[in-house]
């Protein structure tokens, strides 16, 4: 009998279906970069300041004429000391602002000319040069590096889950 049940026991559990999800995923991607050129420019003005003491104008510093598109110039001021033998003191500095600079232009995603004004920040393009990236589907990666200003990423992730 206790071999009856056995036997019984082994049947039964063979004919149970078995219950087991797998699930199997495979995700992979490169990104290639190229930076672009940039530049933030900003004009300034020309500016004149003059201070003193004990000190005579002989003659007034002068800006130049202004006229569109240029820069204005400068002469200095010709002073005298007022009391000879008195401390003096005497200051007169000056800024030459810019000019309206020409336009820049884009052809085929290079600007040629960068403006060079007072406040410039100018951020020089990538270069591709031999910049790569594959992904074989082994999962095998191969990155190439590319020249100054690239970025190239590759990501391959597997997950296996059982259930």
């Amino acid at each position: 009998m206790t071999r009856t049940l056995l036997v019984l026991g082994i049947t039964l559990a063979a004919a149970l279906p078995a219950k087991a999800d797998i699930t199997h995923k495979i995700q992979s991607s490169v990104q290639l970069q190229v930076d672009g050129a940039a530049s933030q420019a900003s004009r300034i003005g020309s500016t004149l300041a003059v201070s003193g003491s004990n000190v005579t104008l002989d003659t007034a510093p002068v800006l130049g004429t202004l006229t569109a598109g240029s820069a204005v110039g400068y002469t200095p001021g010709a002073y005298s000391i007022t009391t000879a033998g008195d401390a003096f003191s005497y200051s007169e500095s000056y800024v030459e602002g810019d000019a309206t600079p020409s336009n820049t232009s884009v052809s085929s995603g290079v600007v040629t000319s960068l403006p060079m004004l007072g406040n410039t920040t100018t951020t020089s393009g990538g270069v591709a040069g031999s910049l790569a990236g594959t992904i074989a589907s082994d999962g095998a990666m191969a990155i190439t590096a590319g020249g100054a200003g690239t970025t190239a990423t590759g990501q391959v992730v597997l997950s296996l889950e059982i259930e």
